[in-house]
């Protein structure tokens, strides 16, 4: 349900920023929100404050207008963390924020791969690897790397639901399959 309720939020500002001649680009809107949770973090008072129902929603709207003043955020993204507080949704910013940070990815064609290999990889070689994902996917790849002791050799990739496994355990298995079968 928080994950439907999250969409909902993501979706609208990202509508909002998508629009043509948005006040606002998107990344910047995302950073926006960052500094604002990073706030939020940093602070446990301020914190309490915007979670606590005792406090009023005006005296929220207040810090909000004031904080955000202080951390350069626009109108666009004060207004809209406004709305969150209204409807009483702050405590779900962390999970608006990364909703809405993967409809930015969805709008703009980008996907996060999570590529694994056996050792670190040079640069050369992780350029080449995105590379071919891209091709694969028809989208550009925002990589994350990590090394995994148990691959032989060869990586792993999965992007979004997908699992391309190009490593040496992999193919092991793969041909097992094929003489058991045969």
């Amino acid at each position: 349900m928080s994950l439907a309720i999250a969409s909902r939020y993501a979706r609208a500002l990202a509508d909002i920023v998508f629009s043509p001649g948005a006040p606002l680009a998107p990344q910047q809107a995302l950073e926006e929100i960052k500094s604002f949770e990073a706030l939020i973090a940093s602070s446990p008072e301020f914190k309490t404050i915007l979670l606590s129902p005792a406090a009023s929603a005006a005296k929220k709207r207040n810090l909000i207008n004031r904080f955000s003043a202080q951390l350069s955020i626009s109108k666009t993204v004060t207004h809209f963390l406004c709305v969150v507080i209204d409807h009483r949704r702050i405590s779900m910013l962390g999970e608006i924020r990364q909703t809405f940070e993967a409809q930015i990815d969805e709008r703009t064609g980008v996907v996060s791969a999570q590529i694994s290999s056996a050792r670190p990889l040079e640069e050369g070689e992780q350029l080449a690897i995105e590379g071919a994902l891209a091709r694969m996917t028809g989208k550009q790849i925002r990589s994350q790397y990590a090394v995994d002791p148990d691959l032989i050799g060869g990586i792993t990739a999965r992007v979004g639901s997908r699992m391309f496994d190009g490593s040496v355990r992999g193919q092991l298995a793969m041909m097992r399959r094929k003489l058991v079968n045969a």
